[in-house]
């Protein structure tokens, strides 16, 4: 395989947007999504202030592990920054970014709706910026894998018969 003038370009673009959306997805994780807006946000979508409290602690158990996925796998991106064109990393950021993406679709509003009563737009912003960062990114790299047919947007040497 041989790196054609898109390759570095698309390494740096995702090695950037790497460190943008593991920074989100630690602030989402840790400081944006806490007891408090969780209890809000169940609140905001019907269930009463008992319910609430009582299911928020399981469900930030759940959300901070799958957060820490997330943060792991947006931190490996940031691989794409050396020069190697690793395959399997290719992979794993096409993965982690596409399955990041659906968060544009799966977080109800309710989510946005308690973390802007608790924070004002800054709330909002990292969930923003990583689900819909991601699902672009990830329009970037199936566009390029389409039109290369090759990851990191590559293409075969021929070989000398």
């Amino acid at each position: 395989m041989t790196e054609t003038r898109w390759t570095p370009r698309l390494q740096v673009l995702v090695g950037v947007c790497s460190i943008v959306f593991t920074i989100g997805t630690a602030l989402q994780n840790f400081w944006i999504v806490n007891h408090e807006t969780l209890v809000r946000m169940m609140v905001l979508a019907g269930r009463s202030e008992a319910d609430a409290e009582a299911g928020a602690p399981g469900f930030l158990i759940g959300f901070r592990i799958v957060g820490c996925l997330y943060i792991l796998g947006n931190a490996a991106g940031v691989l794409a920054l050396r020069k190697q064109k690793q395959t399997w990393l290719f992979w794993l950021v096409l993965a982690v970014n596409l399955t990041q993406a659906v968060g544009v679709f799966a977080v109800p509003p309710e989510m946005f709706e308690a973390s802007t009563d608790r924070l004002g737009p800054v709330g909002a912003l990292p969930s923003l910026v990583t689900d819909g960062g991601a699902a672009v990114l990830t329009l970037v790299l199936l566009g390029f894998l389409i039109s290369s047919r090759r990851p990191w947007a590559q293409r075969r040497v021929a070989s000398a018969a």
